[in-house]
């Protein structure tokens, strides 16, 4: 096996798998496979974007030699860039609301990232102004990861490529739909853009919470779908390379998470149940025949 020179070298090869067990089980007269995208320290697709920004980053001369970086986030990808930052020797500030989760600001501080605290009542937009405002002010890097082109480019270089060699060895016709939760709005655009660089006989499925339907045009609110659905259409999201929205609501996805670990021993979080979901969706009513689900993160299996 080879020894690779930091960890984050082993991300971009992420396997496929058939899901056979789950297609039985549901009764899918078609194929759905997965694309694991859950490799690194945070078991979400954020750790290897984080490490790709970053690099993107550097590349472009945006970012220097331990500078500061400062971001708007509290969620996964927040801690992913949080252990990329300080991996690669740049301090890490997060900005958030004051009110974000107690928990989830602590393990964010035990991680090693700086906290500041933005108004409540001005939510994500506020944190977002905050952490432009201080970047500026002292000359630190905002990542803006909601609105940074490196988001969907480093899909458009990893995530799109790796999927389009797997379905060309299979042949064209292996695949004829991918389905990817929209979060950030990244991996559908650049994967979408990827794919349909390549061929239009692939059509691109976004999947949105069912009580959060942003991308839909419905009307949005809370669910219990981590890291998919942030109640807006993000400004990376390119809409004219999704054929369609798929909307799936909390419990289909907390079910679907938990069934495909009974039936393949897949560890799928509850956005991946989202996206497993909206993938069986398109082959029961006949709008696919082999469906790729790409699956953003992994649940944490407890086995005591």
């Amino acid at each position: 096996m080879p020894i690779y020179p930091n960890f984050y070298q082993t991300l971009s090869a992420c396997p496929i798998v058939e899901l056979r067990g789950y297609a039985a089980a549901c009764g899918l007269k078609g194929r759905l496979y997965a694309y694991l995208d859950f490799a690194g320290p945070t078991g979400t697709a954020r750790d290897g974007l984080a490490e790709g920004m970053l690099a993107l980053a550097i590349e472009k001369k945006k970012l220097i030699s331990g500078q500061p970086i400062i971001e708007a986030a509290s969620g996964p990808f927040a801690a992913a860039l949080t252990l990329a930052g300080l991996t690669a020797g740049h301090p890490v500030v997060l900005v958030m609301p004051e009110d974000a989760p107690a928990l989830r600001q602590e393990t964010l501080l035990r991680l090693g990232a700086q906290i500041r605290h933005s108004p409540a009542r001005s939510g994500v937009n506020g944190a977002r102004r905050l952490a432009a405002q201080t970047a500026a002010a002292n000359g630190w890097y905002y990542m803006d990861w909601l609105a940074n082109d490196d988001n969907p480019e480093y899909h458009r270089r990893v995530t799109g490529p790796a999927i389009v060699q797997s379905i060309a060895r299979e042949g064209k016709s292996a695949v004829d739909a991918i389905v990817i939760g929209v979060g950030s709005g990244g991996t559908v655009t650049g994967v979408g853009e990827t794919i349909k660089a390549w061929t239009n006989d692939v059509r691109i499925a976004a999947v949105e919470p069912y009580e959060s339907q942003a991308l839909g045009g419905g009307l949005t609110g809370p669910h219990g779908i981590s890291d998919l659905g942030y109640g807006f259409v993000p400004e990376n999201f390119n809409a004219y390379v999704v054929d369609n929205v798929v909307a799936v609501n909390t419990t289909d996805a907390q079910r679907a998470a938990q069934k495909v670990l009974r039936t393949d021993a897949i560890p799928a979080s509850v956005a991946s149940g989202a996206v497993l979901q909206a993938a069986a969706q398109l082959i029961h009513v006949g709008a696919s025949r082999s469906a790729l689900a790409i699956l953003p993160g992994r649940q944490i299996v407890n086995t005591l």
